[in-house]
């Protein structure tokens, strides 16, 4: 019952652990596309159109040119007349100043009464047609305004403005008007300036409406475009029509993305769409590829691509002159190809591409595009084990992007020279770029616990240090892991398995015996420790070599996957010389085989199958009194067959077809191995 609630809760675990994977995946993408719908297209008046087809969405008006607007406003604002009201009062109290004024100082100056009579009259004809600021009345002259309504006693009176005073010019009336019959000089003593006061007040409401009222006439539209009209397509020349039709398309997207309504339908759409794919994708995996659905670190490397690339592109699309092609997206299928396997390789390459496709105005070209380039790059690198394959897949991805555009060129175009040269440098960029997916390799590996070909090869080379220390200190157990290593590569290879996988594995198998060296056959030169020793003890002591291989293993940082093979290579087998042995010489005693017993576990993993198989046939072919065909075919059938009795290969993925090729393979290179040599005849003298 408790191992039951144990494994129930750890299932809990991975279940919330898959639920987070989706949420963060879902939020983060959804977080980076562009909220509104961005207008990315670039474009000229007399140039070709360098996209695709292009259909509206929508219904919009096509807008007239600001030119066009203008000059339409600039026409019927010859018409607007301005407010202004006109002050009912202030000429009577100026007038009525001026008679107090007459009265009590000015008579001195001009006792003939037509004076006064004369002024007053001609400040009444002036504050009648009004007097307004200078600065008000040169704005008028400068916007070609040539008439005003004056509003006066609720009633409004068109008047031009060449009948309006400034007090500039209302002042020289005065003066100038009748210089016959009244002296300058003798009004201009009387500082008449004094009478004169703005009584011309500017209506800014009135006027508002009444220039409203005009420009509501002006119609900013020439025409309709439907929803699913052909606006252009590719190499088609941008004359005036279709230019004016592309910038009211920009301003009405510009102006349906403004509203509030308009960004929560997106983000609600960008919510569902990103969830679909991604949960498509979850359910390809436990369907098709569990062992990668229950392992964190392939699920977390897998994520973390399908989300960079998406969130790349965002940030691309919010450049308009940066082009999305020089992303290298063929990356994310050479990289889940390296380190799991095709076919989830294509699968999370179209999940990448269709959600970096929805930032995108012509998506349809760029999914076509990236499938192809996809494909490519999975097919030149099946496995990458040297720098040179990542140079030819560079370069085979270029040109398949290349050859493709260059196709949907052609058929879009109608003349050579419209075709779009400009795209293949972002190509070859791209190409460029590509080529940094070796050193992303290692950062991938030790954040997500992956291991490449790449590293594999490394680490088999004999002359690294671990390898080197280990030819001098155990040689024997070196030259065994040499042949090991061989035997395991030809079987890996007949039943397709990771040939280098398990030859690197094989290198690293028995590193646990540099420790003890002495103490095992191989590295024995006549002396044998374990006489001196009991059978408990020297079990003890080989199965150690297990132990001491993990722990060695960890201090010189060795990929989890070599460890792997150090701890599967006997499994949970038993140590059975010593075994044997005790219970020979014990034959009534109940003996505790944990005593004799490696820690295990055994192996889960076809090549760590292939490792445990070859190990234990090459350690047992040099006991051999003679090399023969049968000989050695018997002693291949009896080692693995006892084996598989004892339950070894239950728990890995292996079939018993797979068992029979291996048990060949064995066969044919221990008879290569070990093939007797012809004596050299000597020269007789």
């Amino acid at each position: 019952m408790k191992s039951f609630q144990t494994e129930r809760q750890f299932s809990y675990k991975k279940f919330f652990y898959k639920c987070g994977i989706f949420l963060a995946a879902v939020a983060i993408i959804v977080y980076f596309l562009p909220r509104e719908g961005q207008f990315n297209y670039q474009f000229d008046i007399n140039k070709p159109w360098k996209y695709g087809l292009l259909q509206a969405s929508f219904d919009f008006p096509i807008y007239k040119g600001e030119d066009e607007v203008q000059r339409e406003q600039d026409s019927i604002m010859r018409s607007y007349h301005p407010y202004f009201q006109l002050s009912e009062t202030m000429g009577e109290r100026i007038i009525s100043q001026f008679k107090e004024d007459y009265n009590r100082k000015l008579r001195q100056i001009i006792p003939d009464p037509t004076y006064p009579h004369y002024i007053e009259q001609k400040l009444k004809e002036i504050y009648r047609k009004g007097i307004m600021p200078v600065e008000q009345l040169a704005r008028l002259h400068k916007d070609s305004i040539l008439s005003i309504q004056i509003v006066y006693q609720n009633t409004s009176i068109l008047q031009s403005i060449s009948e309006i005073y400034s007090t500039k010019r209302a002042y020289e009336a005065l003066v100038n008007s009748d210089t016959v019959h009244f002296s300058k000089t003798l009004l201009q003593r009387c500082n008449l300036n004094n009478y004169l006061t703005v009584n011309l007040i500017y209506d800014a409401n009135k006027s508002e409406t009444a220039k409203k009222d005009l420009l509501s006439g002006v119609s900013f539209a020439k025409g309709f475009v439907m929803n699913g009209q052909k606006i252009i397509d590719r190499g088609e020349i941008i004359n005036q029509q279709t230019y004016n039709i592309l910038k009211s398309l920009q301003r009405e997207w510009d102006k349906r993305n403004e509203t509030t309504t308009e960004k929560r339908l997106t983000l609600f759409g960008q919510i569902l769409f990103v969830s679909i794919l991604i949960g498509c994708f979850m359910i390809y995996l436990a369907l098709f590829r569990r062992d990668y659905y229950d392992k964190k670190g392939s699920l977390s490397i897998l994520f973390f691509l399908i989300i960079f690339f998406p969130v790349i592109s965002s940030l691309m699309v919010s450049h308009p002159f940066m082009s999305v092609y020089i992303v290298p997206f063929t990356m994310l299928p050479m990289i889940v190809r390296i380190f799991l396997d095709s076919r989830t390789a294509f699968m999370a390459h179209i999940l990448s591409i269709l959600l970096c496709s929805i930032c995108l105005r012509t998506p349809h070209e760029f999914i076509l595009l990236q499938t192809i380039a996809g494909m490519a790059s999975i097919y030149s690198l099946r496995e990458l084990s040297q720098r040179s394959q990542l140079l030819r897949s560079a370069l085979i991805v270029v040109v398949a992007y290349s050859v493709l555009y260059f196709a949907l060129d052609l058929i879009h175009v109608n003349d050579v020279s419209q075709l779009n040269t400009n795209i293949y440098i972002n190509f070859i960029i791209n190409g460029i770029l590509l080529l940094f997916t070796y050193p992303l390799l290692f950062i991938l590996e030790k954040t997500f616990g992956f291991t490449s070909n790449v590293t594999l090869v490394e680490l088999s080379n004999i002359n690294n240090k671990l390898m080197r220390e280990m030819s001098e200190v155990a040689p024997g157990t070196f030259n065994h892991s040499l042949q090991v290593a061989n035997l395991c590569a030809a079987a890996a290879n007949r039943i397709e398995a990771n040939s280098q996988l398990v030859r690197t594995g094989a290198m690293y198998h028995d590193i646990g015996k540099m420790l003890n060296p002495a103490f095992f056959t191989e590295n024995q030169s006549g002396v044998n420790p374990h006489d001196q020793l009991s059978y408990k003890q020297s079990a003890q002591i080989v199965i150690s070599h297990v132990t001491d291989g993990v722990k060695l293993a960890e201090k010189n940082n060795l990929p989890e996957v070599i460890k792997d093979f150090i701890r599967t290579h006997h499994g949970k087998g038993l140590t059975k010389y010593f075994y044997i042995s005790y219970q020979n010489e014990h034959p009534d005693e109940e003996v505790d085989k944990e005593a004799f017993r490696y820690p295990g576990p055994n192996p889960f993993t076809k090549e760590q199958a292939i490792m445990m198989m070859a190990d234990s046939v090459e350690a047992a072919s040099r006991s051999l009194p003679e090399y023969t065909e049968e000989s050695i075919s018997n002693l291949v059938d009896k080692i693995i067959d006892s084996q598989v009795q004892d339950g070894n290969f239950k728990e890995c993925p292996i079939t018993f077809k797979d068992i029979a090729t291996v048990k060949s393979v064995f066969k044919e290179k221990l008879k290569t191995m070990y093939h007797t040599r012809i004596s050299y005849p000597e020269l007789k003298k």
